[in-house]
């Protein structure tokens, strides 16, 4: 029996696709790579899953799992072979369980990150991963990739998020490792190899999250400032008067929001532009009163002290979407603005401003002109530091002949002040040859040991990672 027909006997024909147009799953959301899949299959149980990975084991064959395709570093698309077998996750869709007294929830992998966030909400709890992909990413991607977001400062990334997993292994074995227990100390933690190592240890396909109170009140607030160190300092002060209600704190330099100005001019920018702003957010179970006026105290001494120049406090709900969306525009701005290369890096907090200085003078010298999108989670130390070609300069073009020189000098100065090459975004196909340089021998060769004992035939997401 063919691979194919044992796979259509599996989870049904009508979910075994297989020739015609498969965009949809061959490309990623950067249109930077475009695969082409043997075929492309959608379980919908976790045994539909393991009995996949079975066959494919038998027929040799490699498997590239999917999510909601929203990745940045081409993790999730399968390579121009022909012979790889896409699994896409997305029939894996339920919410098993809400359990409140522990405050736990466990869905499955293929669970939109938003439908994860409502149905918490609907009983009266928060799951807190936020993402300007929500609506399209999934849970398992998301804990994949060790998804970070808008509220790591306060809430940490998807890992700090999850208490157990489900995994399907290599051979096609499933792993219960759905404990809601927050504390179990029997050996090695299994759930830890899996968050972040992208589909190539195994197959997520359900896990068991950690839920939060509702916030009662939430105060958002843009704030605009000259230099990033007055944003650092800004942060702290943050930290000291609000605590662990400070749930966000992003920053985004100028060129960032021209470009929002320019692609989404509906989107309406209450300040002027400014050198750096800062968004920030804070969330409570306190009086409405007392956030605002514990809010309100913090901006004060902000201004006082010189660290901000102006700032804007949403006085509802929707004008506090509206500061986010500006935000969440970023990436979308810069991607009409065409093709640019991309750095999601983490840096230090206290070292952040050293290296956005030094960084942009080096590639000023490089490449005269060139554009600087700079924002991200300052609170938590992780920018998306991106480049965008020169004014009138074809994006292609700059890209073949720039992309290698730029991201040398990005990741130079990264590694020269302490930092990391990929924060939230995984290292895919994108920068696996770059992890290979830049990580320590001995630290690639206990990857490369944990992916030889758990994958030793190299069957899962190959080419990515290690």
């Amino acid at each position: 029996m063919t691979l194919e027909a044992s796979l259509r006997g599996i989870v049904g024909s009508a979910h075994v696709l297989q020739g015609g147009d498969l965009a949809a799953y061959e490309i990623d959301w950067r249109k930077r790579y475009h695969g082409r899949a043997r075929l492309v299959v959608r379980p919908a149980t976790t045994a539909e899953v393991a009995a996949v990975v079975q066959a494919c084991a038998a027929a040799g064959a490699a498997i590239v799992p999917q999510g909601g395709n929203t990745g940045l570093v081409g993790a999730s698309v399968p390579d121009g072979s022909g012979t790889q077998v896409l699994m896409h996750m997305g029939r894996l869709n339920r919410i098993r369980a809400i359990d409140g007294a522990n405050l736990t929830m466990t869905v499955e992998a293929g669970c939109l990150l938003q439908a994860v966030q409502e149905a918490a909400a609907a009983q009266g709890w928060l799951f807190p991963l936020s993402l300007a992909a929500e609506g399209s990413c999934t849970i398992g991607g998301n804990l994949a990739t060790n998804a970070g977001g808008t509220q790591v400062v306060r809430y940490g990334n998807a890992r700090e998020l999850c208490l157990g997993l489900e995994v399907v292994t290599a051979e096609g074995e499933v792993w219960d490792g759905l404990s809601g227990l927050r504390k179990d100390n029997t050996g090695y933690d299994l759930r830890d190899l899996f968050i972040g190592s992208e589909g190539t240890l195994g197959l997520i396909t359900a896990a068991t999250l950690k839920l939060y109170p509702l916030p009662t009140v939430v105060t958002t607030a843009l704030a605009s400032l000259d230099w990033l160190d007055s944003a650092v300092a800004f942060l702290g002060l943050a930290q000291a008067r609000l605590g662990a209600s400070l749930t966000g704190f992003e920053v985004m330099n100028r060129f960032s929001l021209d470009l929002v100005r320019r692609h989404f001019p509906q989107l309406a920018q209450p300040l002027p532009g400014a050198g750096w702003t800062v968004l920030l957010e804070q969330s409570g179970n306190e009086s409405e009163a007392q956030a605002t006026q514990r809010f309100e105290s913090l901006l004060e001494a902000a201004m006082e002290r010189g660290l901000i120049t102006d700032a804007a406090v949403a006085s509802s709900l929707e004008q506090a979407k509206t500061l986010w969306h500006l935000r969440e525009a970023i990436p979308l701005a810069q991607s009409l603005e065409g093709l640019n290369i991309k750095h999601d890096i983490s840096v230090p907090i206290s070292r952040i401003p050293a290296f956005v200085r030094a960084t942009d003078e080096a590639l000023e010298r490089a490449v005269p002109g060139v554009r600087l999108v700079d924002f991200g989670h300052l609170g938590d130390g992780n920018l998306h530091y991106n480049v965008q070609a020169p004014a009138g300069m074809d994006a292609q073009r700059f890209l073949a002949e720039h992309e290698e020189r730029v991201n040398d000098i990005v990741y130079d100065a990264v590694m020269a002040h302490g930092g990391s090459i990929s924060a939230e975004h995984g290292i895919g196909a994108l920068k696996r040859d770059e992890l290979a340089r830049r990580k320590s021998p001995v630290a690639l060769k206990l990857m490369r040991a944990i992916k030889q004992a758990l994958d030793p035939h190299g069957r899962m997401n190959p080419g990515r990672v290690v």
